[in-house]
């Protein structure tokens, strides 16, 4: 069984349609909407500061996010796949997003909708991804625009399929 736990006077609140993995953690003040998962190890930590999400979210596994004490939050849109290993911490990620697996986006970042962050990347403290950007390397850059065929291709499609994933953990 996931472990879910209240820490200071803040449970966690999930939406309908949500999938926890049995060794994921969530810890505090965190929300999320409709339709997400939360895969194996991932751990949300809404210890020092809050974690929000919207719908349609995937945690893949091992991914870790987590905030700055009384600094930064993190906030989450709606139809965002995290792949494994991904760090993301205290910063802002819009609607319709990638991160790739094992990448890292740091404190204070805002990566606008529409975006890719690569497998691998470094998204440095305060970085701005601006809508329909491609970002990679260490530290990222901008690499190229987004194209309608990555939007459905792969944001959409990963999104969409996690759901789908999700369905089959279910029990009746």
């Amino acid at each position: 069984m996931a472990l879910i736990k209240e820490l200071l006077g803040k449970t966690p609140q999930m939406g309908q349609n949500v999938f926890v993995a049995e060794t994921a953690v969530i810890i505090g003040d965190v929300t999320m909407g409709d339709d997400c998962s939360i895969w194996y190890n991932a751990v949300l930590r809404g210890d020092v500061n809050s974690i929000k999400m919207g719908n349609k979210v995937n945690v893949q596994d091992n991914v870790m996010i987590h905030c700055t004490y009384k600094k930064s939050p993190t906030t989450i849109g709606n139809n965002v796949s995290i792949g494994h290993n991904a760090i993301v911490h205290g910063c802002t990620i819009k609607d319709n997003v990638l991160i790739g697996m094992g990448a890292i986006v740091m404190d204070d970042c805002l990566v606008e909708n529409n975006a890719i962050i690569a497998a691998g990347a470094v998204v440095t403290a305060n970085s701005i991804i601006r809508e329909g950007e491609i970002w990679a390397g260490v530290p990222a850059r901008k690499v190229k625009d987004v194209s309608q065929t990555l939007i459905e291709g792969e944001i959409n499609r990963i999104a969409n399929n996690y759901v789908k994933y999700a369905s089959w953990y279910k029990k009746d």
